[in-house]
């Protein structure tokens, strides 16, 4: 009988063996699972995104400036700060592009498009596509889908939508249509101040004015109503390296906070996309990593 109790308690001992095998390998995929998880879950769900583009500065003339109380006391104090944030070119159009769309679509030069010539993936598209709403409010533009090249302080260079056939002009509408009851934004809109305005013929002290005067209404509701405010630059002075500000504020933004990674126009378009929710990604954003570590 010995001799064949031996195998039996064998064959339990095997039993036993593979059932706590089984369990700690189910342990490791329902914790696998929860770390996926949690990774896809660093960025926030936003219900509204605004970015503001601003012009032609170097980090060192903003951040730390007395000329940009706002943009340093509020908006940085209460936000966060990219240290390492890049432009990726001169002039100032392909910037506009690469950050709209994650490539320079073959724009090298700050000329005039010719509207609905690039049938391109971009942040615009995307949303429409996926069935999110989207607009840009362009101060100075003489009416809702103007396509004129300039006017008055009005330049259409900076307003890559323009260039794209899946992108309808009446999406883009003058920046006295931002609307006051901020709940009816877009999920994503981009805010392109004139020529003035975004310090390209005026100095720190008007853009950042201007912000304040313009946009810090609708940034402290964000604050407390799961909506995220994005400034950036297209490039800097041509001085430094092209290191640029960026700032995010709003409810899910850690007050204070800073990032030290190097992070340019493709990152920030990666992070909007992604806040707002998209599974494709425009040109070499596809590539690019999103920003992390300045959210609560």
């Amino acid at each position: 009988m010995a001799a064949v109790k031996a195998p039996q308690r064998n064959r339990r001992s095997l039993s036993a063996l593979a059932g706590a095998l089984a369990l700690t390998a189910g342990s490791i995929g329902v914790w696998a699972a929860t770390a996926s998880s949690a990774e896809a879950a660093a960025l926030p769900t936003p219900d509204h995104v605004v970015v503001v583009v601003l012009e032609n500065h170097a980090y060192s003339q903003v951040i730390g400036s007395s000329s940009a109380p706002y943009l340093n006391n509020t908006l940085k104090a209460g936000g966060a700060t990219l240290t390492q944030s890049y432009g990726l070119t001169h002039p100032s159009e392909p910037n506009y592009y690469m950050l709209f769309s994650g490539s320079n679509q073959g724009r090298t030069d700050d000329s005039c498009v010719s509207v609905g010539s690039i049938a391109k993936p971009n942040l615009a598209s995307e949303l429409i596509a996926a069935g999110k709403t989207w607009a840009s409010y362009n101060e100075s533009l003489p009416s809702q889908g103007s396509t004129t090249c300039s006017s008055g302080d009005y330049a259409q260079k900076h307003n890559p939508w323009f260039g794209f056939s899946n992108v309808p002009t009446s999406t883009a509408k003058t920046f006295a249509q931002f609307p006051t009851d901020y709940t009816t934004l877009p999920k994503v809109s981009f805010v392109v101040p004139n020529l003035c305005s975004d310090m390209h013929d005026c100095s720190v002290s008007t853009g950042d004015t201007w912000i304040k005067n313009e946009l810090g209404a609708y940034a402290t509701w964000a604050r407390t109503h799961n909506s995220i405010l994005a400034v950036t630059f297209d490039e800097d002075n041509k001085l430094s390296g092209n290191r640029i500000p960026t700032l995010f504020y709003g409810q899910h933004v850690a007050a204070g906070s800073s990032s030290s990674t190097t992070y340019n126009h493709y990152n920030v378009l990666r992070t909007v996309e992604d806040l707002a929710g998209l599974s494709t990604h425009a040109g070499n954003a596809a590539s690019a990593s999103d920003i992390t570590g300045i959210w609560n």
